[in-house]
């Protein structure tokens, strides 16, 4: 069992979270999209653009499957509870979901590439909010306000969850 699982929208912090996890609790961090980036050799977003999002979503699933099971924390894509199979993983394990506004998840994802949310960042993190808000919640063990500083969510997350 992974020691935490991290889920939320594009922008929430899972990865810069998720390193700054495994360092205070001094075990590896996996970040499910560099593995799926790794082992198709192109960044996530130039794959999502490729194989269309239901591809990418099994392929998101199977790196899930592989790693659920490693002593790390784990840093997941923001769209991996579309699939459920995928929740179906992330409901057996400590899965935390950090919740951001909108407007602030905008300003987080100024300048990236992110193909889901790429052609109006406001209006398309409004819609995924509003979509998979139910799926979150329907896996998560915790669920964390990570509007603050990284330090304040993990300290948040360390306080609920043990190494």
């Amino acid at each position: 069992m992974a020691r935490v699982v991290l889920v939320g929208l594009p922008g929430s912090g899972k990865s810069t979270v998720a390193r700054a996890l495994a360092s205070r609790w001094d075990c590896p961090v996996i970040d499910l999209d560099d593995v799926v980036s790794e082992r198709y050799g192109v960044p996530t977003a130039a794959l999502l653009r490729e194989l269309g999002e239901e591809a990418f979503r099994e392929a998101e699933v199977a790196v899930l499957r592989e790693h659920v099971e490693a002593d790390a924390v784990l840093a997941t894509g923001g769209g991996v509870v579309e699939s459920e199979p995928a929740r179906e993983l992330l409901r057996g394990q400590v899965t935390v979901w950090l919740r951001v506004g909108v407007p602030r998840l905008v300003e987080r994802v100024a300048g990236g590439d992110r193909p889901l949310i790429d052609a109006d960042p406001g209006e398309r993190l409004a819609l995924l909010a509003a979509r998979r808000e139910h799926w979150y919640a329907s896996v998560a063990a915790i669920s964390v306000d990570a509007d603050a500083s990284v330090a304040e969510v993990v300290a948040s997350i360390a306080a609920r969850v043990a190494p």
